[in-house]
């Protein structure tokens, strides 16, 4: 399925992938250098990667969630470091799409200029030590005290918060209230009270820097909350529409790279006096590695279409999520298994399968996903008994 682009937006996904290519190259294995990342983010904010779909009065570009996977899909293909990509679309989808749907006019302004041009990052707290899947039960509190709320508690595996200046933090300010419990708040980094750890050393997406972050009597303004007391809840479901829809297409990009990678080898190399190409054990797993990518980017770009066009994308945005992360793991496996032992060496096709891993867990697990997608199907419910 190819959407239908504007000439603009073909424009847009051609310039993306050419900078990506040229301009972000891998990301070392060092520790965390927050300059580097910030210089590498500044180039992504420049090509209105970390605002594309922020209305255009607040600094973004203004595109519809179909238009914006197209670009992301584009980002993931040509960028080496998935780890960047991966930052740069949960910063949007994850901390900027929820101030442009539930902020005020005034949040809107102070906040998303910078944030869409690059100058500033954002990063979303919500998960903590006791409460991963089972997100409507945060220990973190915020207490009102006056014209200001005192968070107290930790997040962690917290995207981009070692280099955050402003975070979207959910609280529990109805402790046991279930889906109106949950405040969302805006907090600037620097706060008194905030703290956040050291980088974690990952596994895979290790251009994208991650920590813990502590909250101990901190205040915040209550002209920061995000919506209202008690909509913290909303606030994070329509994120995740947008995340499970369009960060996953960095993926579909990454995928794409590792296919064309995978093709080209199968030409090149030679056993037994032919290219492992023409033994079909080697060509027909080529083959359901193209029917993973294509199945995936299917669902991904009929949820995008349904966002784009304000319908309910609750179902194809828990199945795309589903599909693509299962697919990118797939596909990563088979990059690996047709190269044979250089399939594990640094800089070959391991690094999509390391990235791929945390796919199946983050925006909520795979096993949530399908309890998500059989309640929505009402698979299980007992069903009124025909009359007669």
């Amino acid at each position: 399925m190819n959407p239908r682009l504007t000439p603009e937006t073909a424009a847009m996904r051609e310039m993306v992938l050419a900078f990506a290519g040229r301009d972000l190259p891998p990301a070392g294995d060092g520790p965390f250098d927050a300059a580097e990342f910030r210089r590498r983010w500044g180039l992504a904010g420049k090509q209105g990667l970390t605002g594309a779909t922020v209305p255009a009065e607040y600094g973004g570009s203004g595109l519809d969630a179909e238009s914006a996977a197209v670009l992301m899909e584009a980002f993931g293909e040509g960028c080496a470091d998935t780890g960047l990509a991966f930052s740069v679309a949960a910063h949007l989808f994850a901390c900027l799409m929820p101030i442009v749907e539930f902020g005020t006019d005034e949040q809107k302004r102070h906040w998303l200029p910078a944030l869409c041009s690059g100058e500033r990052i954002a990063a979303h707290g919500i998960t903590e030590p006791g409460a991963g899947s089972d997100t409507l039960n945060l220990r973190t509190r915020a207490e009102r005290d006056g014209d200001r709320y005192v968070l107290n508690g930790s997040k962690c595996f917290t995207t981009n918060s070692p280099a955050a200046d402003v975070f979207v933090v959910q609280a529990a300010t109805r402790p046991g209230g279930g889906f109106f419990g949950l405040t969302a708040f805006l907090v600037e980094a620097g706060t008194p009270g905030l703290r956040v750890g050291r980088p974690y050393d990952k596994t895979g997406l290790r251009g994208s820097p991650t920590a813990d972050v502590y909250f101990e009597d901190c205040a915040v303004p209550a002209a920061n909350v995000l919506g209202a007391e008690g909509t913290g809840a909303a606030v994070f479901t329509g994120s995740m529409k947008w995340e499970r829809t369009c960060l996953f297409a960095v993926y579909l990009g990454a995928m794409r790279r590792a296919l064309d990678d995978t093709i080209a080898f199968a030409a090149e190399r030679e056993q037994f006096g032919s290219p492992i190409g023409e033994f079909q054990a080697v060509s027909h797993r080529i083959v359901d590695m193209v029917l993973a990518l294509e199945s995936a980017r299917l669902l991904l770009f009929d949820a995008a279409r349904r966002l784009s066009a304000g319908e309910d994308c609750d179902v194809a945005s828990g199945l795309a999520k589903l599909a693509v992360s299962e697919a990118a793991v797939r596909v990563g496996l088979d990059a690996v298994q047709l190269r044979g032992a250089a399939g594990v060496l640094d800089g070959g096709p391991g690094a999509l399968l390391r990235d791929a891993l945390p796919a199946r867990i983050f925006s909520g697990t795979n096993e949530i996903q399908k309890n998500n997608i059989a309640r929505a199907l009402g698979i299980g419910r007992r069903r009124p008994a025909p009359r007669r």
